[in-house]
């Protein structure tokens, strides 16, 4: 009985499906990885210097050497596309198109299913809710990169060369987010400091954010149902989105913290990108400040029976990391 008993579990073992991650060291990741394992999957972390985690496979690789992504995807049933680039415009030129062809062509030559973490550059101005049979109408540089990734991996979708998703998310807020993040840098890190809440342009306007262990959920429930593949989702979010002013007075409740704002006008914001070569490559994205940002995930929470983390609970938790935090 103990010798078929082993056998089974070792077969159990090999036969669990292989989740990879290239970018496995962003912020998504590090909220995903703990769900995977938990669901007793083989995780594999794929990365330039991939970070080892209990439990997980490690692997270096480039993934603009097609070689290298197609050995980091060898074996996979799952693909998670969560790769953040610089964010600079001649890089993503340059970039993005070819990490893009790699990524399909090596889950192609696997036979492994592709779920690509996207953002919303692509819709451009949106006058409304965000959802996802909005036609791609991109209005910077960065927009257009990013309508061209997405239109070559749906180009592949519906030729059937390749089962994937696309999942959409806004900009995010959530524990573990720093730099990444325009809430993370704006409003707790500087919250903490004893200084003033940044935003930019208008405080007045609602601005959806994505609450990222909410992200990672939904990531692994589209990896999960065969239902989800070939199409657009937007990712989990709430329905009525804060305003820039609403969210500072929330936060500052939890960070136990005053909630004097300073506001980032667009003219010194562009003077700042005289000398910050960051401010200058998020000039174009300000329009997502000066008009009213309200993504719907509508779509995800039917499909799913999803309710998304209210921003109430989600700044509480994002408010509790960054006060025990050390060295913030």
């Amino acid at each position: 009985m103990i010798l078929i008993a082993g056998i089974v579990l070792c077969y159990k073992l090999n036969n669990m499906a292989l989740h990879t991650l290239l970018g496995a060291n962003g912020t998504i990741a590090t909220e995903l990885v703990p769900i995977l394992l938990q669901n007793n999957l083989q995780v594999r972390l794929v990365s330039r210097n991939p970070k080892n985690v209990t439990g997980a496979e490690t692997m270096a690789a480039d993934v603009l050497n097609y070689e290298q992504v197609q050995q980091a995807v060898k074996g996979s049933d799952v693909v998670y596309l969560l790769v953040g680039l610089e964010y600079k415009i001649e890089v993503w030129r340059r970039s993005w198109p070819t990490l893009m062809r790699n990524v399909i062509d090596a889950c192609k030559a696997s036979n492994a299913k592709l779920v690509f973490f996207d953002n919303i550059y692509a819709y451009g101005k949106v006058n409304g809710r965000i959802t996802e049979d909005m036609p791609f109408k991109p209005v910077s540089k960065k927009g257009e990169v990013r309508a061209q990734i997405d239109t070559m991996l749906m180009e592949e979708m519906k030729a059937g060369n390749i089962q994937a998703v696309i999942a959409k998310a806004t900009d995010f807020y959530g524990p573990r987010c720093t730099d990444k993040s325009a809430p993370g840098v704006l409003v707790f890190e500087r919250m903490k400091k004893g200084l003033s809440s940044q935003w930019f342009i208008n405080t007045g306007l609602p601005r959806a954010f994505n609450y990222t262990p909410d992200c990672a959920k939904g990531l692994y429930l589209l990896a999960t149902s065969d239902k989800a593949f070939g199409q657009v989702w937007h990712l989990p979010v709430v329905k009525q989105a804060l305003t820039g002013k609403q969210f500072i007075q929330l936060t500052a409740q939890y960070m136990q913290a005053g909630n004097k704002i300073q506001v980032l006008p667009k003219w010194i914001l562009k003077i700042a990108g005289w000398f910050s070569p960051l401010m200058k490559e998020m000039d174009e994205m300000m329009y997502q400040y000066e008009f009213p940002l309200e993504f719907d995930s509508t779509k995800f929470e039917k499909a799913f029976n999803f309710t998304p983390t209210s921003y109430e609970e989600g700044i509480k938790a994002t408010a509790e990391w960054f006060l025990n935090k050390q060295g913030i």
